[in-house]
């Protein structure tokens, strides 16, 4: 017995996927290639296609211009304009059989597999064209008939040779007829093109144009079917006319009103032009004595419309179109001619419908492009009518105007953050990667990091803006996040505790940063409470900065070693601004210490030497007998000179007693005067901690 194994269902998977993959690899010859529906290629030929088809719905209508009436009072057609409007229609019909081959070779999604919008790829060409032969084909098919070439090129001569007059009314009938299906295929290509990528225009400004487009497409058809009808409605009446002096003498021949007839009977078509009324009962100037109503058809002889150059007509024409859809058709003034009325009508209702349809969406494309501004002028009006019910003082009021302006400038009134959190993780990064990474670069305690630390660290920055004259942060209260400027100033100022006679303050601009208390914090194995500002910072400038809050900068402190490097270290100390502020103190008072001993070493030097010189340079004293001698011992003095010059050396040595000890009180009491208040080393970051 034959036993048969069954495939397993990752095996037709896989079968399936590999013919996918074959049928879209480009060593399949490209007429043999399968198209994916949302590929690049068939979204590119979509936007192709669709504007194809908008330029061939403007040139089918152009085919109304091509009768005329001549000065002769006869009817004729523009073979010249026929030929040029037939070369351009065939080049777009050339688009329409291109699309056709194209739809053949698409893949679209079995219906049987769809779930939530997507599914699986039928690629069988015989399956693909039997469901294309089902569906659009035929509108398709019809779209891209060439029936007015086919008109032109053979009906129009064959109603010549035959004498028939209805060869114009004809070619308009066969437009007509093939504008219908050209205008089905734009729908479900409009609906393709949304579905793939998501709209038709990709700014604002494309969409308003895309509806103006369409707007400005039906007034050309309405004006060009008003002028056609026109002179279908003058051919009627010169019909009605003539038909009824048929059996005058001279008879009226129709004949006599087509042009191509004027040249072989001149002498009896003048004549009977001479005698006849059929000109004077169809003169649309003199509507009133005629016993025929043009009514809106009037504007096309009254304004000699129909015996005018083509790019003349076309204008009118147009201007005509405009004129009555935009205005709904208010300006028509119909005779009872049941035609004419129902024309009125389709013109009325087409002209709302395209009014607010079209009009409504240019109208919506245009006001998206001030919604922000709208809203934010909204806002601004709320605020003031909350600060004026809260009657806040007037400089506040003000802050709160110059900080919601800046805030309007910097973004245009979109929420930045909001936008970031709803993207990727990857991509995120990458974009806080391009948006920070320079600037976070420019600061040099990060110039020490390595570029997964910076990574992280961009990746965690928010965007922070402050107006002048903000206090950033006040001293002694908790810091809870770092600064690192981008732009404007700030001053740093402290009090040292609020210590009385003591004041330092600093002028941070870009590049610097402030906060750095958070980094000593964050190091701290087991820190839990945020820790005091020492330095109040107040903006000079507007500001514009990026900060880093404190759960992030404790997230890099434990999970980045690096952070902990002597390197590090080394650069916090020589660009952290409390340490340069307490090395400047140090400094200070050693300067101070060294100027006061240096002083007093001076002034000893002085005294000493007053000491040891004798008053009448006649002698001098015994040096060891002075320095061993008390303040209130007397001097021995050497030689023969004792009892009279005794008290002159007592007093001497009081006085530079005296002297000496009003210099060293006055010595300390300025020193004392200058001496600044001890300021306390700052607190030095763990770098080496585990």
């Amino acid at each position: 017995m034959t036993r048969i194994f069954a495939k397993p269902a990752s095996h037709l998977r896989h079968l399936q996927q590999s013919l996918k993959n074959k049928s879209f690899s480009n060593d399949v010859p490209w007429w043999r290639q399968i198209l994916d529906p949302n590929s690049d290629i068939v979204n590119r030929w979509n936007y192709v296609f669709l504007l194809t088809c908008l330029i061939s719905l403007f040139i089918d209508p152009l085919y109304f211009y091509v009768p005329f009436v001549s000065d002769r009072a006869c009817m004729s057609t523009d073979d010249e304009a026929a030929r040029e409007i037939t070369i351009y229609r065939s080049l777009t019909d050339i688009f329409y059989f291109l699309h056709i081959a194209m739809k053949f070779r698409t893949a679209f999604v079995a219906p049987s597999s769809r779930v939530f919008g997507r599914g699986e790829l039928v690629m069988d060409p015989r399956e693909i064209a039997i469901r294309y032969l089902k569906t659009d084909f035929i509108v398709d098919f019809t779209a891209a008939l060439p029936l007015p070439q086919i008109v032109i090129r053979y009906v129009i001569p064959a109603a010549k040779r035959n004498g028939s007059g209805h060869s114009k009314s004809t070619l308009a009938l066969i437009v007509l007829i093939q504008y219908v299906p050209r205008l089905f295929v734009i729908f479900p290509l409009n609906q393709q093109i949304i579905k793939t990528t998501g709209f038709i225009a990709k700014t604002a400004w494309a969409g308003a144009a895309y509806n103006l487009l369409l707007f400005m497409l039906a007034s050309h058809v309405a004006g060009a079917s008003w002028y056609v009808a026109s002179i279908g409605r003058q051919f009627s009446c010169w019909a009605i006319e003539c038909n009824k002096e048929r059996d005058a003498v001279p008879p009226c021949i129709l004949e006599f009103l087509d042009c191509n007839n004027v040249d072989e009977d001149s002498y009896i078509r003048d004549y009977w032009r001479n005698s006849t009324r059929v000109l004077e009962k169809c003169d649309a100037v003199n509507d009133e004595d005629s016993g025929f109503k043009f009514g809106i058809f009037a504007d096309a002889f009254t304004n000699e419309v129909a015996s005018s150059s083509f790019l003349a007509k076309y204008l009118y024409c147009l201007w005509w179109g405009l004129r009555n859809l935009s205005s709904y058709g208010q300006n028509l003034n119909t005779s009872t001619y049941i035609g004419e009325t129902l024309f009125s009508i389709f013109i009325s209702i087409i002209g709302l419908v395209l009014f607010a349809q079209l009009i409504g969406n240019m109208q919506t494309y245009l006001q998206s492009m001030t919604v922000k501004i709208e809203e934010w002028r909204i806002r601004k009006r709320d605020i003031e009518e909350w600060m004026r019910h809260r009657q806040l003082p007037e400089d506040l009021q003000e802050r709160v105007r110059r900080f919601d302006q800046c805030k309007w400038l910097a973004t245009r009134g979109v929420n930045e953050e909001e936008i970031l959190q709803s993207l990727p993780l990857d991509l995120r990064r990458q974009i806080q990667r391009h948006l920070c990474l320079n600037l976070v670069r420019r600061v040099p305690f990060f110039e020490q990091m390595d570029d997964q630390l910076l990574d992280a660290i961009c990746e965690r920055l928010v965007s922070t803006l402050s107006i002048m004259g903000t206090y950033v942060v006040l001293e002694d209260d908790p810091v809870s996040e770092m600064l690192f400027i981008i732009r404007g100033q700030l001053e740093s100022s402290t009090t040292n505790g609020g210590r009385s006679g003591f004041f330092n303050s600093i002028t941070l601009g870009p590049n610097d940063f402030c906060g750095e208390e958070l980094l000593t914090w964050a190091l701290l194995p087991n820190s839990t409470q945020l820790p005091a500002s020492t330095r109040t910072v107040r903006t000079l400038t507007e500001v514009e900065a990026f900060a880093l809050r404190a759960e992030d900068l404790k997230f890099f402190a434990v999970q980045f070693k690096r952070l902990h490097s002597m390197k590090l270290q080394h650069a916090f100390r020589y660009y952290s601004h409390q340490w340069r502020t307490w090395g400047a103190c140090f400094i200070q008072a050693a300067w101070r210490r060294y100027k006061k001993k240096k002083m007093e070493y001076e002034l000893a030097l002085q005294e000493s030497y007053y000491y040891n010189q004798d008053p009448n340079d006649e002698g001098n004293y015994n040096e060891q007998s002075f320095d061993d001698a008390g303040p209130e011992q007397p001097l021995v003095a050497s030689g023969s000179r004792g009892s009279q010059q005794l008290g002159a050396t007592i007093l001497a040595k009081r006085f530079a007693t005296n002297t000496r000890r009003g210099i060293e009180q006055k010595m300390a009491d300025s020193s004392s005067s200058l001496k600044m208040p001890k300021l306390f080393k700052p607190d030095e970051p763990d770098f080496s901690a585990e």
